[in-house]
């Protein structure tokens, strides 16, 4: 049974975080609608990520990736085969397609084909403008009530 949610409170006491509840949305509706084939999503360091999709059976030409405005799409649709000779056919081979929203400043590092399963590589790269960073406090000296002719003397002696 498929639970919804109501956003409606978030948006009257919120300012600006209507991206983060139209993922919310998204997200809810496109995981009721397919998680064929399989995939493993792991945090492997502060800043980076790795998505793991098992696509046993597909070649690297029946496989597409694309990141486009924070949003990664990993196709996959099979060259058409013949299906004579099956007696029993358990290895899926039908068209898919998975869409993960990716946080700013999240960028694909590279993709791997290897036993079967597709590896995508995620790096977080905060630019430095955005990056935390100190601030120097600057000390004046203090204000005296000292004529300046008695500074000068001081510095001298």
């Amino acid at each position: 049974m498929a639970t919804s949610y109501d956003y409606a409170p978030l948006y009257r006491s919120s300012v600006g975080f209507d991206r983060i509840f139209n993922l919310l949305e998204n997200a809810q509706r496109a995981r009721s609608s397919n998680d064929w084939p399989p995939y493993d999503i792991v945090k492997t360091d502060d800043d980076t990520y790795r998505i793991s999709i098992a696509v046993a059976g597909f070649a690297q030409d029946d496989l597409d990736i694309t990141f486009q405005s924070n949003l990664l799409t990993v196709t996959g649709k099979k060259q058409d085969s013949p299906s004579e000779g099956y007696l029993h056919r358990g290895i899926a081979g039908r068209p898919f397609e998975h869409r993960f929203e990716l946080a700013d400043h999240v960028r694909v590092d590279g993709a791997d084909l290897n036993n079967g399963l597709l590896t995508i590589e995620l790096v977080r790269e905060i630019p430095e403008a955005l990056k935390p960073r100190k601030i120097s406090i600057q000390s004046t000296p203090a204000l005296t009530s000292v004529a300046p002719a008695q500074i000068e003397a001081q510095k001298a002696a």
